[in-house]
């Protein structure tokens, strides 16, 4: 009899040792994991992290792991949705888009968490997070169409996942690792309407539960909880209920060789990834041609079909919170011309009322491209043209963003990325002990790396 998808995951990730991994693959990890602990500290402040920690606080339970910034330890379980939530709130830790798009450090914190739980090394933890990477990213590639397409959101390759991380540091065996898959991919499945329409908190929330979930599997199937194995291909399973056509010679083929993590990139916006490149080539137009706000008649934005009916529906000109407005292509071009940037406080209650925003955002329209849909995902084409009210005509074409891994964010890069989030809250001489942390991590234990993010 075949062995099921279920069980294959289950053997590579109990066999891959931190000594199997590449110098330039861990380092590549210390990379995404510095970018996420600085996406943390800018959630730090949001209010949908500020609920969440304070229902968990709340709720006590047993100290087990360590929330960043605030450094008040909680239960593993718990801990990992808080601090994966804190990476995801302001939409601007890392990015993979085949047929899927997905956030694979959102899995990070069932690593942390757990690792720190059991006392684990950050070698442990390495390790860990290459799996998180490695199987979020083929997960991207397994349908096809992918997931999204078929009106589920991306959460739903996530349950797949992170049992299979929190499984690495709890050292499962291949059955119990097998079972937690089950366990957490029997109720995770997750509709795609918070990414559609008028967005909530509940868009950034989605992928951490997942996550949570992941963790509470792993720790059911340790004590010897049972799940379903044939999750993936079997009667009314993954395949069976979301429909025809999957490739598992993309999902499987090939494991670590080279490691999907190389492949993944970041993100220089704190917006959604669709938006990136058109916001790259509006700031090139108005930044190089001096053009300001008051000298815009039109502006039309050639896009992939998908991003026109996500980016520009109805609802994303009616801007009323940050999560509609990072996922709104109008409003972000918008304030791209308005302020020749875009950071994190580009969504602040004051830029989302900001009376210049009305007389911009109508006159940007998109424009859906047949041949854009034919070099997508290999390339994330992007075509601006701006119509000055003297009628001169501005036109700027990119395949991709700064971020992706043909333009990567250089350390410098991320640098000043994690400053700009952390320096509402911590100094230079913290900021540089944090990064000076997570690129010796592989020496320390879980426990003392985390009590170097407590502010």
């Amino acid at each position: 009899m075949e062995e099921t998808i279920s069980r294959k995951i289950a053997k590579f990730a109990i066999n891959l040792k931190y000594e199997d991994i590449p110098s330039n693959v861990i380092y590549e990890v210390k990379r995404f994991l510095y970018d996420s602990v600085g996406c943390a500290l800018g959630g730090y402040h949001t209010k949908d992290v500020n609920i969440i920690h304070d229902i968990y606080k709340n709720i006590g339970g047993k100290p087990e792991a360590t929330i960043i910034g605030f450094g008040d330890k909680i239960p593993a379980i718990n801990a990992s949705f808080v601090n994966s939530l804190m990476i995801r709130s302001l939409d601007f830790n890392d990015i993979y888009w085949k047929e899927d798009p997905s956030h694979p450090s959102d899995i990070i914190p069932a690593a942390l968490s757990v690792g720190e739980m059991v006392n684990a090394s950050m070698k442990d933890v390495i390790v860990a997070i290459v799996l998180a990477y490695e199987f979020e990213m083929r997960m991207c590639e397994f349908a096809v169409p992918g997931v999204r397409e078929r009106k589920w959101h991306h959460a739903t390759l996530t349950q797949f996942v992170s049992p299979v991380v929190a499984g690495k540091l709890l050292n499962l065996t291949e059955d119990e690792m097998v079972n937690a898959i089950g366990i957490s991919a029997s109720h995770n499945f997750t509709i795609g309407c918070p990414t559609a329409g008028k967005l909530t908190m509940m868009k950034n929330t989605v992928d951490p539960m997942a996550v949570q979930s992941g963790v509470l599997a792993a720790i059911m199937a340790k004590k010897g909880y049972t799940g379903t194995e044939e999750i993936f291909e079997g009667k009314e399973g993954l395949i069976d209920v979301l429909g025809p056509r999957w490739d598992t010679s993309k999902f499987l083929s090939n494991l670590g060789n080279p490691f999907k993590i190389l492949e993944c990139g970041m993100k220089a916006f704190p917006a959604e990834a669709l938006t990136h490149t058109h916001i790259t080539a509006a700031l090139k137009i108005v930044i190089e041609n001096d053009i300001k706000p008051v000298d815009i008649k039109e502006v039309t934005v050639t896009a992939l079909a998908k991003a026109v009916d996500i980016l520009f529906d109805k609802n994303k000109y009616k801007i009323n919170s940050r999560e509609t407005a990072d996922h709104s292509l109008p409003y972000c071009i918008a304030r791209a011309i308005i302020d020749r940037k875009i950071t994190t406080q580009s969504f602040d209650e004051d830029k989302l009322t900001d009376p210049l925003l009305k007389d911009i955002i109508y006159k940007i329209k998109g424009e859906p491209s047949k041949e854009f849909e034919k070099i997508f995902p290999e390339k994330q084409p992007s075509q601006v043209v701006i119509v000055t009210k003297d009628n001169k005509k501005y036109k700027v074409y990119l395949e991709y963003p700064k971020g992706d891994p043909r333009e990567p964010m250089t350390i410098e890069d991320i640098d000043n990325k994690f400053k700009a989030l952390s320096s509402k809250l911590i100094n230079e001489s913290k900021q540089n002990k944090i990064k000076t942390t997570i690129f010796n991590c592989e020496n320390m234990l879980v426990r003392e790396f985390m009590s170097q993010l407590k502010l």
